[in-house]
């Protein structure tokens, strides 16, 4: 049985409301590369900003701000009360390398990664 809760802000309050809770949890979050290579550039970063986006967008998180240097990120995002931090990194991480090494593994990060890791 899933459980959807809508949360809605109201006019001239920065919270969000239901029936019964009231909150504003907003998260700096940084992810860096192994070994920080600059490998976050042209086609690379182009993938991992859309996989990171579509992460949000499927669990209904707010993205604020995002942007970064070519060997970390900074995203700066709201969330509710039930999506937890570490599982969140963990679900951006696992995706984002996946997904990426498959991609280019091969051509663009090879100049940096002799073994599977991003």
């Amino acid at each position: 049985m899933e459980i959807f809760f809508i949360y809605k802000r109201k006019k001239n309050q920065p919270y969000y409301t239901n029936r019964h809770i009231c909150f504003l949890l907003q998260y700096h979050l940084v992810l860096v590369t192994k070994y920080r290579k600059p490998v976050l550039t042209g086609p690379v970063k182009d993938m991992v900003y859309r996989l990171i986006h579509e992460v949000f967008d499927d669990r209904d998180l707010n993205i604020l701000e995002i942007n970064g240097e070519p060997d970390h990120i900074h995203i700066l995002y709201e969330s509710d009360p039930f999506t937890s931090p570490g599982e969140l990194v963990n679900v951006l991480k696992s995706k984002t390398s996946r997904y990426t090494r498959k991609e280019y593994g091969d051509t663009l990060l090879k100049k940096y990664y002799w073994k599977p890791v991003f």
